[in-house]
């Protein structure tokens, strides 16, 4: 099983910035993808974007050109710089990894989330 706790998740102003991060234990072995997601409060979960081993990433619409996602193979994190923060963006963010098996669907696992807070 992978665990993957996020931190990094606060109140910020129009227009700031903050960066998630992302940490995974356990059995990280064979992990592809990773990638941030988002809930608001009623609304579907949604993607954010996400992250392959070999670095290939995607995103929303929504966030394109303010947002980027990272991570750092040796240490099992990713991370989601976020800037020019928009109240919109307000949502709980979820970290989420993919885990390769030899046969049959990758396993998914979820964190739980991070409250990310846009006012003025």
């Amino acid at each position: 099983q992978v665990r993957l706790v996020e931190s990094g998740g606060g109140l910020v102003q129009p227009g700031g910035s903050l960066r998630l991060s992302c940490a995974a234990s356990g059995s990280v072995f064979n992990i592809n993808a990773m990638g941030w997601y988002r809930q608001i409060p009623g609304k579907q979960r949604e993607l954010v974007a996400t992250i392959t081993s070999s670095r290939s990433t995607n995103y929303a619409d929504s966030v394109k050109g303010r947002f980027t996602i990272s991570r750092d193979n040796a240490r099992n994190t990713c991370y989601l710089q976020m800037n020019s923060l928009k109240p919109e963006d307000t949502a709980v963010y979820y970290c989420n990894a993919e885990r390769l098996q030899s046969y049959g669907r990758p396993l998914v696992y979820w964190g739980q989330g991070t409250q990310v807070t846009v006012y003025s």
